[in-house]
């Protein structure tokens, strides 16, 4: 079967190789700063949080000057072991604006009332490489959001696994901030399909917030209080009768399930027994961007005060 070309780099039905990467990099132009946006936004919040550099990430060849760029996370100044913990994370695709921006909101006007209550870890920028490009993959062309398992080939990847590990299943709760973007269909599947050397996949895009639970672990009150929190700041993806969202049929409403482990995605790495992956729908016109990070910002409280009744 001969695929038709959908991409400007690769041959249809070839994978990409080393000129191809190159190509593709070359493409990738530095739009924003993470020391201006992230770093600068943490440095303000030290005063209320143990900051740390969990790691470095290092790019560049002979074609790419070197960049280098601090991995930072923030926890709860007085951890505290009889108490659940809870994990946020969010640019593990750097473009996906709110959700970086939503855990440092929620740093900056909320986690301060959860002390005493709950131990809190923040990484609010997993790939700052993917921010400056609004690019969902890193350096290298990997989808770090697919490269979340033992020997990584993705360096976010590999130093958040090292940060979590020696928590590993003493949270209750990990809520990874996302996005799903029209760029998801014209340029991300495109993209991958190129990569890869596979026929063009068709997708539809959801308008609105919607939620991925994990299959292996489906956890549907924790899903649901989510949902509730969040419909009450911005509109919930209503799903189609005969794909649901994104091809994944309808756990309930707003929700679908994914296998996070054996997919290699962040929220399957911490071992918790309440997962969440949040997907935000910026380019609704329903949306605005102080309404995107709002929704990750109740996303994560709503995650948060469930922990806090619960328990672990």
């Amino acid at each position: 079967m001969q695929i038709p070309h959908f991409y400007p780099i690769g041959t249809p039905g070839q994978a990409w190789g080393d000129a191809e990467r190159a190509q593709w990099r070359a493409r990738q132009m530095r739009q924003r700063s993470y020391a201006d946006d992230v770093l600068t936004a943490i440095d303000a919040l030290r005063s209320h949080f143990d900051v740390q550099t969990y790691g470095e990430l290092r790019y560049g060849n002979e074609h790419h000057a070197q960049e280098r760029f601090s991995l930072m996370a923030l926890r709860s100044r007085h951890w505290q072991s009889d108490l659940p913990s809870v994990l946020v994370t969010g640019g593990v695709h750097g473009y996906e604006t709110s959700g970086v921006h939503g855990a440092l909101r929620f740093l900056q006007t909320h986690a301060a009332g959860y002390a005493g209550r709950v131990n809190l870890l923040v990484v609010p920028c997993v790939s700052p490489w993917g921010y400056e490009r609004i690019q969902r993959w890193n350096f290298d062309a990997i989808d770090p959001n697919r490269a979340f398992r033992e020997s990584s080939p993705a360096q976010e990847c590999a130093a958040l696994m090292r940060l979590v590990a020696p928590l590993h299943g003493q949270f209750a709760a990990h809520l990874d901030l996302h996005e799903t973007t029209d760029t998801d269909k014209t340029e991300f599947r495109p993209a991958v399909a190129a990569r890869d050397g596979t026929p063009l996949e068709p997708c539809s895009i959801p308008d609105g917030f919607y939620l991925v639970d994990d299959s292996a672990n489906p956890q549907p009150a924790f899903q649901q209080a989510i949902i509730e929190a969040v419909a009450r700041v911005t509109h919930i993806a209503p799903g189609a009768a005969d794909h649901g969202i994104i091809g994944s049929p309808l756990a309930a409403h707003g929700v679908i399930r994914y296998a996070m482990q054996s997919l290699g995605l962040c929220a399957g790495i911490s071992g918790a027994r309440y997962t969440t992956t949040t997907e935000v729908y910026p380019d609704s016109p329903r949306a605005t961007p102080e309404q995107c990070i709002a929704a990750q910002v109740a996303a994560v409280c709503a995650g948060v005060d469930f922990v806090c009744t619960q328990g672990r």
